[in-house]
C-alpha cells in the first residue's frame, strides 16, 4: 500500500509513518523538517520516501504531493498527523493565535486533501486525520479552547468530504492520551508552552478527568491507522476512538 504521512517529522505522526512501513507499507514521509524526516525514513526502511512540505502552503503541498505519486506510483492512503495547540486562555487569544490554530489543524488539512484527492480517487483509497477527544468527547480543556474548536472543525469537514467524494474512504481518529515514541518520536505537543500557565491550567485536566492517568501504547495507534487504511473505501470507517483505560482500582 502506498501512503502519505503529514507531520511525519515528530511525535504520533513520526510513530505511525514508521510504524507503517515496518508492517509493509511504502510511506512518504512529510513535514517542514527534511533533516528529521530524512532520520525517520532511514529508522523506517527502504519503502520510506522523505519530503519536504509545509502544509499551510498551497505550492509546497502541491510539489510535494507530485513527488511522492511520482516516487510511490500513486497513492492509496493519505494520514494527516498534524496539529498545534497554543496553551492559553480564550481571554488571551489575539488573531495570530485563532489563525495559527485553524491554518494549521485545519486548512493544511484541506489543501493536502485537495491535492490528494484525484490520486486517492483513482485507488479508492482512504484518509484518515488525528483528531482529540477534547473536540467531541469531553468537554474542551482549560487553556486549549482554539485547539479544540479547531479540532471539532477538523472533524466536521472531514464528513463533507465524506459526503461529497463517497469513492474515498474519510475517517475521523479520535485520540486522547498517548506520549509518542523515544527520541524524536516523542510528542512535541506542548513544546513552547508557558511554564506558569501550564501550572495554572494542567491540574484543572486532572479535576475534571480529562487526564486519567495512563497513555495509549502508541504500537497500539499504529495499529489502528494501518487497519484504517487497509479497510478500503467501500468499508469506510466514518469515526474512532482510541483513548487509554484509567488506571485499574
Amino acid at each position: 500500500m502506498r501512503n502519505i504521512v503529514v507531520g511525519a517529522s515528530s511525535g504520533l505522526g513520526r510513530c505511525i509513518a514508521v510504524g507503517l512501513v515496518q508492517r509493509g507499507d511504502s510511506v512518504a514521509l512529510m513535514a517542514r523538517r527534511l533533516d528529521r524526516l530524512e532520520r525517520a525514513a532511514k529508522e523506517a526502511g527502504p519503502d520510506a520516501v522523505p519530503i519536504a512540505c509545509d502544509a499551510t502552503d498551497p505550492e509546497s503541498v502541491g510539489a510535494a504531493i507530485a513527488q511522492a505519486v511520482d516516487a510511490m506510483g500513486g497513492v492509496d492512503g493519505l494520514v494527516y498527523a498534524t496539529g498545534i495547540a497554543d496553551l492559553a486562555k480564550l481571554s488571551q487569544h489575539d488573531v495570530a493565535t485563532w489563525q495559527r490554530a485553524f491554518e494549521t489543524n485545519v486548512i493544511g488539512a484541506a489543501t493536502i486533501t485537495q491535492a490528494a484527492l484525484p490520486h486517492l480517487t483513482a485507488s479508492k483509497g482512504v484518509a484518515g486525520y488525528l483528531s482529540s477527544i477534547s473536540a467531541s468527547l469531553t468537554g474542551p480543556f482549560p487553556g486549549l479552547g482554539s485547539y479544540a474548536a479547531s479540532k471539532a472543525a477538523l472533524e466536521k469537514m472531514v464528513d463533507a468530504w465524506r459526503v461529497e467524494h463517497p469513492e474515498v474512504g474519510f475517517t475521523n481518529i479520535v485520540v486522547g492520551d498517548c506520549g509518542g515514541g523515544e527520541g524524536e518520536s516523542r510528542t512535541e505537543f506542548a513544546m513552547g508552552w508557558d511554564p506558569e500557565a501550564a501550572a495554572e491550567l494542567m491540574p484543572m485536566w486532572v479535576e475534571r478527568r480529562h487526564i486519567v492517568g495512563s497513555l495509549i501504547e502508541v504500537d497500539d495507534l499504529v495499529h489502528v491507522v494501518h487497519a484504517v487504511l487497509h479497510t478500503g473505501a467501500s468499508a469506510c470507517i466514518h469515526s474512532l476512538t482510541i483513548a487509554p483505560r484509567p488506571p485499574a482500582g
